[in-house]
This record gives structure tokens, sequence and C-alpha cells, in this order.
């Protein structure tokens, strides 16, 4: 996972819906995090064949040809049934356009948030569900670390950063970009750092694999207070506080949206 890559590589050529990846088990929010398919088709295809023919006579009747009259009528009969099959299968894909029919492949970022919160190996890490930890992720190595109890606000006293090795939030951010691009291409700042070197996207636009930030991105302030990896549907993989580990929240469990950040 240290390998450089292109920013070809760690995003697709469309943006996905973002959802949870089976073989890995598996930020204000776009405007429809859980949207439900929709289902435009007709409640009946209206395929069905209607018989527009006069009535035919009692006696069989020869055409020119010496064949049964009989015979034409059961052609056409076929013929609407096959423009039936036919109606139906185009009113059948068109509904089918609308419906998201598998999850979409995530891209390498989100892969590797998906396995760290998973508590999957990694490199500097064994396994295992990752602490939260004040300060934790930023020594010179991206990657788990003992916090800092300097700054401290948390509810759980005493702080227990420094004894807790583990990622806070913007540790996560820098360690998960870290083994995606192979390089530290966040350092070792805090969020307000972070989101410096990030270029904002429209919410619109944003697709898994961007960061979302918490606080206040002004063109001559910035002052933000969390960060998260956004993963699609409204949710992203973040370290949230003290006493818990990395998860998935709601984009919009966190107040103080700021926006959708992308590394560029």
């Amino acid at each position: 996972m240290a390998e450089v890559l292109r920013n070809g590589d760690l995003y697709p050529a469309s943006p996905p819906a973002g959802e949870r990846h089976p073989p890995l088990r598996s930020g204000v929010p776009s405007g429809r995090d859980d949207a439900s398919p929709r289902e435009d088709s007709p409640g009946h295809d209206g395929a069905s064949p209607r018989d527009d023919s006069p009535e035919q006579d009692a006696s069989p009747r020869e055409d020119s040809s010496g064949h049964d009259g009989s015979l034409r009528h059961d052609g056409r009969l076929r013929g609407w049934a096959a423009a039936a099959v036919l109606t139906g299968t185009f009113l059948l894909a068109a509904a089918s356009a609308l419906i998201p029919l598998a999850p979409a492949p995530p891209n390498r970022i989100t892969a590797i948030a998906y396995a760290i919160e998973a508590g999957q190996d990694q490199p500097g890490w064994r396994g295992g569900g990752i602490p939260y930890s004040w300060g934790g992720g930023h020594d010179d190595a991206p990657g788990p670390s003992f916090g800092t109890c300097q700054g401290y606000q948390g509810s759980i006293k005493p702080c227990p950063a420094t004894r807790t090795r583990g990622l806070d939030c913007s540790g996560l951010a820098r360690w998960v970009y870290h083994l995606a691009y192979g390089r530290d291409v966040l350092g070792r700042g805090n969020t307000d750092d972070h989101v410096k070197r990030l270029k904002k996207v429209p919410a619109a636009a944003a697709r898994p694999g961007d960061l979302v930030f918490y606080g206040k991105v002004g063109k001559r302030k910035v002052r933000t207070h969390h960060v998260g990896v956004y993963i699609g549907r409204g949710k992203m993989i973040n370290a949230r506080r003290t006493g818990t580990e990395v998860r998935i929240d709601r984009v919009a469990a966190v107040r103080g949206f700021a926006g959708y950040f992308r590394y560029l």
C-alpha cells in the first residue's frame, strides 16, 4: 500500500455511490443520503396484445396463395406477442436504470479507510479496533501513536491520551492518505493545517475519498475542529472522541459542517 499512485488511480472514473465493501467488511450532507430507489415504471407494461382485427368468418377463407386465412390471423397474434415482449423488456430496462442493482467498488482511499475501521492489519498496526487518542497519529511517521494531554478537554478524566496508542481525527486522515498515496501528503499538522493543503469541492461534486471538515474555513480565517474520510451516502469514517474507536458515522452527526475538500 506504500506504492505511489496518481490521483487517477485513487478515484474511479465516475463518482461511486459509496457503499460498504464486503471483502473489507466492509461528510452537510449532499441532500439525499439514504435515498431509496424510485420506481418510475408504470404499474403494468401496457404491452398486452390487443386484437383489433375484424371478426373472422366461421368458415376458413383461402387467400390468393392458397393458405388458410386463419394462419394470417395467427401470424398477427405472434407479431403482437413479440412486440409485447420487446416493450416489456424496454420498460424493465428503463426502470432498472433508476435502481442501483449493485454497490459501486470503493476507491483506494476508502478501501484503506474501511480496512482500518474493520480492524485489519496495516503497516504499523497489528490489527484490531484503533482507539481515539488526543494527539495520536502526529509523530514523525504517520500511524497510531501515543497522544498528548496538552489542550485536552474530553469528558473522560484524567486524560488517558498519553497512555493510549491510537489516533485523533486528523491523525486518522493523515494515515489513510499516507497509505493511499505512498507519502505523507498531509503532514503532521492539525485539521487547520491539513485543510489548507486541500481544495474545496461543491457538495454535489463530493465523492468517496474526499475529506469532510467541520468548523470555519474562510479566506482569512481557518478554525476547524474535526475531519472525517467521506465514504458516500452521507457517511464518513472518523476518529470521533475519547472513549471510542475509529468508526462510521453520519456526516450530519457532527455540528459545524464546513465542506468537502480534495487533495489534488
